[in-house]
């Protein structure tokens, strides 16, 4: 994968960040932490590392949540929607340990993301921790899911295929938005796409142990994550924390599940996928080989042409459990 090489002031930011991810989060302040979050990155950073896209066109939306409201951005290709009469819907829930979420970098993201799989994709701005604590963002994702339900019929999306996504800590939120919706009696869902999520934040697995110190995420950082989000060490025993350790995974939508190989999640995914096909809800976890945790917004990331490949076919109607990454 390629370093997220950036200029000037955001290319400092991330240099300050990445040193006290690796050797202490905890000196992250609030400030750092606002800095990255607000951080532009210009249309040549873009084109250098980034995947860009030249057709998807960008609408924000400002949707309501319990005691507030959160931004949306939605991304789609006319010309798609013009050609098939509509489109698939993935509604997003972007990583970052809860605690961060650059909205340029993840708007770079999927607005390539909506050209290449031919979809519409709404992007969930959620409330963050620190300030906001558990379940304040898995709720806000639910609320958006809500909200975007009502809103396929102005967008020339298909209703009959609204599909729940996210990566790394979004992954999470995605699938646990998937649990309410089943408990809740929402909306229907298609499918689920978890990539590389955290599904049981005790930190225990076998991947966790070996990949501790991997280089896009560590274990330091993970904990640091967990104690920002949580309002006290229980919560990580939640089910709408960690969604592994929920003793209902029946009667949720097909998961495709794609997990970086060298990763300290890597276990996550799996393991995930297995308790879902125990539990009778079909889910396929691939590992994308050689590839680092947060490898999909990457130009020339290891494992992302496949896993987009995946993506496409998953939306499109085939079923989850003839996927595969490589023939």
């Amino acid at each position: 994968m390629p370093e997220y090489r950036l200029t000037g002031r955001a290319k400092r930011i991330i240099a300050i960040s990445s040193r006290y991810q690796a050797r202490d989060p905890e000196l992250l302040t609030d400030d750092l932490i606002d800095d990255i979050n607000n951080m532009t990155i210009t249309p040549r950073e873009a084109r250098k590392v980034l995947c860009p896209s030249r057709n998807v066109i960008t609408q924000t939306f400002i949707i309501p949540v319990t005691e507030g409201a959160v931004t949306g951005y939605y991304f789609t290709n006319p010309h798609m929607a013009e050609l098939s009469g509509t489109v698939p819907l993935i509604i997003f829930c972007h990583g970052g340990g809860w605690v961060f979420g650059n909205m340029d970098f993840y708007s770079i993201f999927l607005r390539h993301l909506a050209e290449v799989t031919g979809s519409a994709i709404l992007l969930i701005d959620y409330r963050l921790a620190p300030k906001h604590k558990f379940p304040t963002a898995a709720e806000d994702c639910y609320d958006a899911l809500i909200w975007a339900s009502e809103g396929v019929k102005y967008w020339k999306a298909d209703p009959d295929r609204i599909f729940i996504a996210g990566d790394s800590a979004g992954g999470a939120l995605a699938t646990v938005t998937a649990m309410l919706a089943r408990d809740r009696k929402g909306p229907q869902l298609a499918g689920q796409i978890l990539l590389y999520p955290i599904t049981d934040c005790r930190l225990r697995t076998s991947s966790m142990t070996e990949y501790k110190d991997s280089p896009m995420l560590n274990e330091n950082m993970l904990s640091f994550y967990i104690k920002n989000y949580a309002r006290e060490p229980k919560d990580i025993l939640s089910p709408m924390f960690s969604p592994l350790l929920s003793p209902d995974l029946s009667r949720l939508p097909p998961a495709l599940i794609v997990s970086a190989e060298i990763d300290p999640l890597s276990d996550d995914g799996v393991l995930y996928g297995k308790a879902l096909n125990e539990a009778g809800t079909k889910a396929n976890c691939q590992i994308a080989k050689g590839a680092l945790h947060g490898f999909m917004p990457y130009r020339h990331a290891i494992g992302r042409k496949e896993t987009e490949n995946a993506i496409k076919q998953f939306i499109s109607g085939r079923s989850v459990e003839s996927i595969q990454l490589y023939d």
